[in-house]
């Protein structure tokens, strides 16, 4: 059942981290060029869309939420170090609108986990009703 209001909120979840990816090609921590969002963000898409379509298993689609919940945590620590290490203070109003996608991503997945509880919820009490 992809019709599920929550399919919805994991979509903004992964239009969030795809946006994600393609604002942060320039983030570079360290003398490292691993590009760490890239892969952040890469994972926390394919997360979504496994959340999405794993959608006979209510358990597993919160456990994986919870997991993209986690990492995206993770990715807006490391987002709000970089920008306190870049040059021009934190003032500088072009820094990066980064880790406003993964604040937005962290919304709609608890949003989402929100609306599968409510279904699992519900499923429960109409198997008690049989």
């Amino acid at each position: 059942m992809l019709q599920r209001i929550q399919t919805v909120w994991m979509a903004l979840g992964i239009m969030s981290a795809i946006f994600l990816y393609m604002s942060s090609l320039d983030v570079t921590f360290g003398s490292s060029n691993i590009p760490v969002m890239g892969i952040g963000s890469f994972v926390l898409a394919m997360l979504g869309v496994l959340s999405i379509f794993s959608f006979r298993n209510r358990k597993r689609q919160i456990l994986l939420n919870n997991i993209s919940i986690f990492i995206n945590v993770l990715l807006t620590g490391l987002l709000v170090y970089w920008l306190l290490k870049l040059s021009g203070g934190i003032y500088f109003p072009e820094k990066g609108i980064e880790p406003v996608f993964t604040v937005l991503a962290v919304f709609c997945m608890i949003v989402a986990n929100i609306y599968i509880r409510k279904d699992e919820r519900l499923v429960k009490s109409v198997d008690r009703l049989r």
